[in-house]
């Protein structure tokens, strides 16, 4: 399958300024429409201390196509104990996606929560946008549950998990130890790893059935099972889930993300992050019928060239302009060096 996107810069969406809750990072939003089909964004607030919220913003764009942002509150503040922990290094909740499903007729969010056990993916459900109810930690049937995980999205449509059973499905990124101890020092470690066993996306399925039955069962991964990406020029350390995937006619389009080292001026080797195009097919999401052979964008601007992590874009966020299944243009939100927000404009 061959798709040609492109991609146009929009320009910065949000960024830090002298308000007392948003002088540090704000960054890697979830976005949504609502049921009155306005634009909620949700993006990583950083506190000093590294304590991370989640904000609200309904957003408004202007006829000249510029994007306005008025603060609503806060979606989720570090209240439950997986989500706060002791220590220099800081807690919170981290990185939110969020989907409507409409089989729930609830807004899906999937974030990371920062506890005393490291980085764990956690759920909250809101009928509106605008408040949410906490769910808990998603759970691992399976023996092999990760060490630990993140880069959560869920799908918007049930389908059918490899044992066949209708399902809810999710991306999640399993999480080496060694990631976790190291962070973005873990690199040279996990680039001696074989290809088989570095970071990558899985799918995580939870029955139907047991969820319209009791909506804490959205928790309950019952199945899951890492993607087979074909080689590419990016992502050779490691690959994560990006925005929340949307029905194109080809399949499940997601915008990506992937880790590559890269060398600067002075010889050093730092990490790159940049974003990237993959195509499931409709029915069975084992199968990955497009990768884009090269990054759709890479940290290019001075925004994302230099901040709090530099050489990093992480989309986040994903906005269908016009009819949602057939549309062939997606506003994409993502955070820059991990310092504010950038939004982009995919065409295929």
């Amino acid at each position: 399958m061959t798709l040609r996107p492109r991609f146009e810069r929009l320009g910065v969406a949000l960024q830090p300024n002298d308000l007392p809750d948003r002088r540090e990072c704000i960054l890697n939003p979830a976005c949504a429409r609502l049921r009155n089909s306005g634009l909620q964004l949700y993006p990583r607030m950083v506190l000093p201390g590294n304590i991370s919220r989640i904000g609200s913003f309904r957003a408004y764009e202007r006829a000249d196509g510029a994007l306005l942002l008025d603060q609503l509150g806060i979606a989720l503040e570090p209240e439950a104990p997986y989500e706060r922990r002791d220590g220099p290094d800081g807690y919170g909740c981290e990185d939110p996606r969020v989907t409507f499903i409409e089989a729930l007729d609830r807004y899906v969010m999937a974030y990371v929560a920062l506890g005393p056990r490291g980085p764990e993916i956690a759920l909250a459900i809101s009928q509106d946008g605008l408040a949410w109810k906490r769910l808990g930690l998603l759970k691992f049937r399976e023996r092999d549950a990760p060490f630990a995980d993140k880069d959560a999205a869920f799908f918007p449509e049930p389908v059918r998990s490899p044992s066949g059973v209708r399902s809810f499905a999710l991306y999640h990124r399993p999480t080496l130890e060694v990631s976790v101890e190291r962070g973005a020092l873990a690199w040279p470690a996990l680039e001696r790893l074989p290809l088989r066993e570095r970071e990558d996306i899985a799918i995580g399925y939870i029955p139907v059935a047991d969820v319209l039955r009791d909506e804490h069962n959205l928790c309950s991964v019952v199945e899951t099972h890492r993607l087979k990406l074909p080689r590419a020029s990016w992502g050779s350390i490691k690959v994560g889930a990006g925005t929340p995937p949307v029905r194109i006619r080809e399949g499940w389009l997601s915008v990506i993300h992937g880790v590559d080292p890269l060398v600067d001026a002075s010889g050093t080797t730092l990490l790159r992050y940049c974003a990237g195009l993959i195509v499931l097919d409709a029915e069975d999401l084992s199968r990955v019928i497009y990768r884009s052979k090269e990054p759709l964008f890479v940290p290019e601007t001075k925004g994302e060239r230099s901040g709090t992590v530099g050489d990093v874009v992480f989309p986040t966020g994903i906005d269908p302009q016009g009819e949602a299944r057939l549309g062939r243009s997606f506003d994409i939100y993502y955070g820059m060096a991990d310092d504010e927000i950038g939004r982009g404009r995919l065409t295929l």
